[in-house]
């Protein structure tokens, strides 16, 4: 499959953004964005723990890229005083970072994003707020419309840490943007999957990949029958780039993926398929992995209508073409495309 790439009206329709923040740019999506930005001639400050991501995710021979190794907080002060925008997008990630690390995933999603409001708002700068389908939190609403409620477990199970969290940047950034006019855009993302992106934090699709290569068992947690919208990352980024550069978008939540279902236990099959592997596909419980009381959400599947009437984007990639995507630069030993 050969895809085009994306034209200079996916990038940047309306501005000619020149000065950009990216937080969190040596993550997953944070590099892609990256990536896209330098290729539509902008310069690129990122700031990075390099907690989550890497180094190898970033083109340091780019003259028009700088990178800041720290956390938000502590890297502001050393920031020029202008961008033309932020994206935001550091954050924790993975539900076993999630599970196991919950002050950290607490503190890092809502410190670190108090503190780039903060900075965005002081400078009036446009920012984008990189948010997460885990706010809808258990709702069995289908599919998951921007303005329905919030539903989330008990404080007892951190497993809701990051859901909450992020909910609470989401009403960081509107109390910003309501109180002092910061022009803030809030999508939020559904299961973003494609190169560079890690299994070891708990993402399913890599992990079922590296397991399929390997020839080691594609090891499904449950029943296998919970199901999830996969979007790849080379259609996220237009996306999202499209939505900082139209009005339309500013002070409201935008779901931001593919609506397209499929199992958990489906996909598994379909890696095993698309990479022609003879790995046996196994279940664990969901104790098993996460401990006692996990609770999961069984399916996930966004309403795109708010995001098709501001930017008329649908996705083009396909899933296998995702998995083999994947497994090509697992295959070549690195994230870097």
């Amino acid at each position: 499959m050969t895809l085009d790439q994306p034209s200079d009206s996916d990038i940047n329709p309306e501005n000619n953004v020149s000065t950009v923040l990216v937080t969190g740019g040596a993550g997953f999506i944070g590099s892609h964005v990256v990536d896209t930005l330098l290729q539509n001639g902008s310069h690129v400050t990122v700031i990075d723990d390099m907690s989550t991501g890497l180094r190898s995710n970033l083109p340091f021979d780019n003259e028009r890229l700088t990178v800041l190794n720290g956390t938000v907080s502590d890297q502001l002060h050393s920031l020029q005083p202008k961008f033309d925008c932020v994206y935001h997008l550091a954050a924790a990630v993975g539900v076993k970072l999630v599970v196991d690390e919950p002050i950290r995933t607490i503190e890092t999603n809502v410190l670190e994003t108090s503190a780039i409001l903060r900075f965005a708002a002081v400078h009036k700068t446009p920012l984008l707020l990189a948010s997460t389908s885990e706010v809808y939190g258990k709702s069995n609403a289908l599919p998951m419309q921007e303005d329905g409620d919030l539903v989330f477990g008990s404080t007892a199970k951190s497993r809701w840490s990051y859901g909450c969290s992020k909910a609470l940047d989401e009403h960081l950034a509107m109390a910003w943007h309501r109180r002092e006019g910061l022009p803030v855009r809030i999508p939020r993302l559904f299961n973003t999957i494609g190169p560079r992106q890690r299994g070891g934090w708990g993402m399913v699709v890599p992990r079922f990949v590296e397991a399929a290569l390997c020839s080691k068992p594609i090891v499904v947690y449950g029943e296998g029958s919970q199901t999830r919208c996969f979007c790849d990352v080379c259609d996220t980024v237009p996306m999202l780039i499209a939505l900082m550069n139209t009005e339309k978008s500013v002070g409201v939540a935008v779901n931001v993926g593919s609506d397209v279902p499929i199992t958990i236990l489906q996909l598994a099959e379909l890696v095993k398929t698309t990479l022609n592997s003879n790995s046996e596909i196994m279940f664990k419980t969901m104790f098993d992995v996460y401990g006692e009381g996990f609770e999961d959400l069984q399916d996930r599947q966004p309403d795109l209508t708010r995001l098709e009437s501001m930017i008329g984007k649908k996705t083009r990639v396909s899933l296998e073409h995702t998995i083999t995507s994947i497994a090509a630069s697992l295959s070549i030993g690195t994230n870097r495309e």
